[in-house]
């Protein structure tokens, strides 16, 4: 029997960024699944405060040169490796001079969150998709954390899954208390059908709040784990009216094995398709 594969796209990964709930699962949850004899990939945005020197970080050349569209613009693809040697594992980085090369994560100096995170956002989750295509990697599940990765979902259901790499793939939507205050560009929506998709199919980011990006996710997902204790009241109100799996959250001494088991379980399912 194959090893499964899952794919981690994860917003923030210890050691890379200061620790944070988040960060650490980043950190440690890959390398407990693999450890548990399934096959990871691994990857987060390249920020601007990563220390490339300290970290080890270089660029794979033969993944790199790639131009992801973005609202009718073309961004150079960068692709970085770095390796975690204690956990035999190693993180992928998705770089582009225009969008990462900040010395923050999300918001300005006073705390403003960037007009174009939306595009950030987009551009973090097309890239992970097109890396993995170049790599012939065909993930079982994708597992997305933080809400960076909103996009990944209603990509992988709606415009590559006639791609044979993606077509039995499975989308696990972790939900973070990582919520922010300032609603998205509400011009996210338009950069969304641009990619293919219909307006009626992602008419929740009409309103672009950190709610309405989170449903938004969950709609395309076929399975849900709440990975913060306390979560958004009307996320968590929106969960209660779906009919997919959703796995509460899990103290930190029992995640691991309880992600485990609940791949295994989401694997045995036919996943969901788009309508």
């Amino acid at each position: 029997m194959k090893k499964p594969k899952v794919l981690f796209v994860s917003q923030e990964i210890a050691p890379y960024l200061e620790d944070s709930p988040m960060a650490n699962i980043g950190r440690h949850l890959p390398q407990g699944i693999q450890e548990r004899g399934k096959e990871i990939r691994t990857f987060m945005p390249r920020f601007g405060l990563i220390n490339e020197r300290r970290n080890q970080l270089h660029e794979v050349i033969r993944l790199s040169g790639m131009n992801i569209i973005i609202n009718d613009c073309d961004h150079p693809l960068i692709i970085k490796v770095a390796s975690i040697q204690s956990a035999r594992m190693q993180v992928y980085f998705i770089d582009n001079e225009e969008f990462f090369q900040r010395k923050s994560l999300y918001a300005d100096e006073n705390n403003v969150h960037f007009d174009d995170n939306d595009e950030r956002s987009l551009f973090f989750c097309k890239g992970v998709i097109e890396t993995v295509k170049k790599l012939g990697w065909s993930p079982d599940i994708i597992h997305c954390h933080g809400w960076m990765t909103c996009a990944m979902p209603v990509l992988i259901k709606k415009i590559y899954n006639e791609d044979p790499l993606f077509s039995d793939t499975r989308v696990v939507y972790s939900v973070y208390d990582d919520e922010f205050t300032k609603p998205l560009c509400k011009q996210y929506i338009n950069k969304v059908v641009c990619e293919g998709i219909s307006e009626a199919e992602v008419k929740k980011l009409k309103d672009p709040t950190f709610a309405n990006l989170t449903k938004h996710a969950i709609d395309f997902s076929d399975a849900v784990i709440k990975s913060s204790e306390k979560i958004n009241p009307e996320v968590e109100k929106y969960l209660k009216t779906l009919n997919i799996p959703v796995l509460d959250y899990q103290l930190p001494e029992n995640y691991i094995d309880a992600f485990s088991n609940f791949y295994d379980e989401i694997l045995v399912n036919e996943p969901v398709m788009a309508e």
